[in-house]
């Protein structure tokens, strides 16, 4: 596998490789767009994005003319993880799409399952992310100020601690919620990521949909607190689609195990029933490390 050291390229602000045969020009104009573009378009490497845990490749897909920059995750590349089975992190990134999807709030990027240069991966869409975003802050207080949500105490040098805080965001709400559907066992601060138009993403979820209750995030502000209405409405509108052959249980069933697929229904049961946001359970570590 060639990485973006050998194959001469650099690597910009946002961990993508500065080349400029990747810059698309005419990009898709709609989710359907995207997925078409990235199932059947012409994929080319042009570099390895180094700060990845797994094999991660940058990207262009073209197809009749459209073109975009996307994100290349080849299932030959994932390390095995001790509570997850080999080889199954690229469906479960595809899977959290899905959700994604049914809920209406769009907060994965476009994601799809297809063969690559190395095989069957994970393809998304690259998202240009906004230079600067207030959704984290370090702050040295006691609680937070108005407009922010309490995480917990971080030691930042020898001695000392701060308060890690979020915004207090409605697209940050929509995320707690999705990751508390889909249990994501790694939700850090890098994997926010803003972009234009008031759009929030969140990436990298091949760490989601396990049986067991393994949520680990940074998103615990409004533990304990009542569900929006706007929540619930999408929890209803995953049940049903959950239920016995709906369609998201149907597209959730050829990426997951049936248990998962169980494991996902019930999770969604469990939130309309409480009406509030997840807590932090205690017998697994809330919070990821490190947050970033």
């Amino acid at each position: 596998m060639t990485t973006s050291d050998e194959a001469g390229l650099g690597t910009t602000a946002a961990g993508a490789p500065a080349d400029d045969r990747a810059t698309p020009a005419t990009g898709p104009a709609t989710a359907a767009d995207a997925v078409r573009l990235l199932t059947e378009g012409e994929l080319t490497v042009r570099g390895r994005i180094r700060d990845a845990s797994n094999a991660a490749l940058y990207c262009t897909v073209a197809l009749d003319g459209q073109e975009a920059a996307c994100v290349y995750k080849p299932v030959a590349g994932e390390r095995p993880l001790w509570d997850f089975p080999d080889g199954t992190l690229a469906e479960r990134e595809v899977a959290a799409y899905e959700v994604s999807q049914a809920t209406g709030w769009s907060l994965v990027p476009p994601t799809v399952l297809r063969e690559g240069p190395y095989g069957e991966g994970m393809c998304q869409l690259w998202i240009e992310v906004l230079p600067e975003s207030d959704l984290l802050a370090l702050v040295d207080a006691e609680e937070p100020e108005p407009g922010w949500k309490a995480i917990g105490f971080a030691e930042v040098e020898e001695g000392r601690t701060a308060l890690l805080v979020h915004a207090d965001d409605v697209r940050l709400r929509r995320l707690a919620v999705l990751d508390a559907v889909i249990n994501n066992a790694d939700r850090k601060g890098g994997h926010l990521l803003p972009a234009d138009g008031e759009c929030l993403y969140g990436i990298d979820h091949g760490v989601t949909f396990n049986v067991e209750n393994k949520l680990r995030t940074l998103l615990w502000g409004w533990a304990g607190e009542t569900l929006t209405d706007e929540a619930l409405d999408v929890l209803r509108g995953l049940r049903e689609g959950l239920g016995e052959g709906g369609a998201l249980a149907r597209r959730l069933g050829e990426l997951l195990t049936p248990a998962e697929v169980g494991a996902t229904r019930a999770r969604v049961e469990a939130l309309l029933a409480s009406g509030r946001h997840p807590e932090p359970g205690g017998e697994w570590p809330a919070i990821p490390w490190p947050p970033v």
